[in-house]
């Protein structure tokens, strides 16, 4: 139980940290749509405490319910020697008690370390499969090595992509108006907004593909035996991998996730009414209600452009799996979330590098005040 990585070992990480990002997730959209938990959401860290409390209690219904999944999995497989009712239940206090601690390990992190926790937490786990997919690549290279060449560069200019659309933003310009500041009267200086091309990150990619596989995993837990030529059968095998109806859902549900989290996400008229009590404008739009038709504007366009380019970066893998029969094992989603925890965590680092170096100047120059007097 206490060896190895994977639920094909049996770990006890073997469900991971799924069910908290699940849970953050839908607690995250309820924050927006539920009366209350919007609330709680606006009284800052108390409500935020009570909405990490409500995360945890999801997190622990949620494991135990996949834990209780993969129990009667491995039950129908008749290697279990154990009462099922013992089984049962070291199997889901075993589960709920790996991810419980996976949960509270990313917490520490992101409060004593650099970065979020959780994201580090994928991320390494994504990236401990990479030496096996390095081995798996070496012997292609035996094989075919112009195929094992075409991946490697594939792979990089894909990484190259997700980067620049990733750091890609719009700069909407803000003026402010003129300050009086004693008897003098002050012009601030033309700012902007940054919109990220992809505002809703890496969440329509995972809710898609959680929403797809649920069905399937739960005929495969409980349905047992399922004839290939029955209705349940064909289903399965139309949302595998690589199917052309699992692409085409794939691909609707990320674009729909995409407009729907952003929606939730983003108020425009919000901004424009925050905009309007700071005496900030936007030059040629009027403040208010056309300013936030203009913020819609464009961030429904920049959704757009941002839906399309993860959509494609997530089926280009399944592409090449489908069409080509290549084994490409950094998935869209997997890359997105390396490149992204990466690029969060290297912005992070460099600001904590710069604080620590004005701290250690102010602590100077309080050094070379207090040798003065």
């Amino acid at each position: 139980m206490f060896s190895g990585g994977s639920l094909e070992r049996f770990s006890v990480f073997a469900i991971g940290i799924m069910p908290y990002i699940s849970a953050s997730i839908v607690m995250q959209l309820a924050s927006e749509i539920v009366p209350s938990l919007k609330l709680l959401k606006k009284e800052g860290d108390a409500g935020r405490k009570v909405i990490t409390k409500y995360t945890r209690y999801a997190t622990v219904i949620l494991a135990s319910a996949q834990s209780f999944g993969v129990a009667a999995f491995v039950l129908a497989q008749g290697i279990v020697v154990i009462p099922t009712v013992e089984f049962y239940i070291s199997t889901i206090t075993c589960l709920v008690g790996g991810t419980m601690f996976l949960m509270w390990l990313g917490e520490q992190i992101t409060e004593r370390g650099v970065g979020n926790g959780i994201s580090l937490i994928i991320c390494a786990g994504i990236v401990s499969g990479i030496p096996s997919a390095i081995v798996q690549l070496w012997s292609m290279m035996q094989q075919s090595p112009l195929l094992a060449i075409a991946v490697v560069l594939g792979t990089l200019v894909l990484t190259y992509f997700v980067v620049f659309f990733e750091s890609a933003q719009r700069k909407v310009p803000v003026h402010y108006a003129k300050r009086q500041v004693g008897s003098y009267s002050v012009q601030n200086q033309g700012q902007h907004m940054p919109f990220k091309l992809n505002m809703a990150g890496v969440i329509p990619p995972i809710f898609a593909s959680s929403i797809i596989m649920f069905p399937t995993m739960l005929m495969g837990w409980f349905g047992g035996s399922v004839d290939p030529s029955g209705l349940m059968g064909r289903l399965i095998g139309w949302l595998q991998h690589g199917q052309p109806i699992y692409m085409a859902i794939f691909a609707a549900a990320i674009i729909f996730f995409c407009y729907f989290y952003t929606a939730l996400a983003f108020s425009p008229k919000e901004m424009a009414e925050n905009l309007k009590k700071s005496g900030a404008f936007v030059p040629g739009i009027r403040p208010g209600e056309q300013t936030a038709r203009y913020l819609e504007k464009v961030v429904l366009r920049l959704t757009f452009f941002g839906a399309m380019y993860i959509t494609v970066i997530c089926l280009i893998p399944e592409l090449l799996t489908s069409l080509a029969g290549i084994q490409f094992y950094l998935g869209g989603t997997s890359l997105l979330i390396l490149v992204v925890v990466i690029m969060d965590f290297h912005n992070q680092a460099n600001s904590y590098r710069v604080s620590q170096q004005y701290a250690h100047l102010v602590k100077d120059e309080e050094i070379k005040s207090l040798s003065r007097k």
